[in-house]
């Protein structure tokens, strides 16, 4: 094999374990994943900062969100509008890698106003939109913040920033 089809063969395999684990995790911890109510934490959102030093997890997120939501979400709306979501997260956390701060935030806004905005008008009609889009930016943020940012700055101090991060 050459450089560039090893290349390809590990960023197939880089994005089928990040699916891999983004499904796990969230099947594995179902009851809270797909939320109590309006309230939902998914602990696999902590792997929303991979896009910032990771290119592949960008369609692993999406492919991982996309099986975690065709097998327990919440029908065919969250499984198409929550998993493009995820993917436009993504990308956007791959625009801000430069900024670690700033790579959690797209995922946390995304999900509050698409994630959100949806539950509230297809399946929680009594709730307020804002409350509806608070309860899931709060389970984003916590994911996102108080898991995912920390994995990022770990993952970036244990490998550094020059070996992990393409140019």
């Amino acid at each position: 094999m050459n450089i560039e089809n090893d290349n390809k063969v590990l960023y197939i395999v880089q994005a089928a374990l990040i699916a891999g684990v983004y499904t796990a995790l969230t099947l594995l911890l179902e009851p809270y994943s797909f939320g109590h109510m309006i309230f939902q934490f998914r602990v696999s959102e902590a792997l929303t900062v991979l896009p910032a030093i990771i290119p592949a997890s960008i369609p692993g997120l999406f492919v991982g969100c996309l099986v975690s939501n065709l097998l327990g979400g919440f029908g065919p709306i969250d499984i198409f509008f929550g998993s493009l979501t995820t993917l436009l997260a993504a990308f956007a956390s791959r625009k801000l890698r430069k900024y670690s701060i700033l790579v959690p935030l797209p995922p946390v806004l995304f999900n509050a106003i698409i994630v959100g905005g949806y539950l509230k008008f297809l399946y929680y009609k009594d709730i307020p939109l804002l409350f509806s889009m608070g309860w899931v930016g709060l389970g984003q943020l916590l994911a996102c913040y108080g898991l995912g940012y920390p994995l990022l700055l770990l993952i970036k101090k244990r490998f550094g920033e020059t070996k992990i991060q393409d140019k």
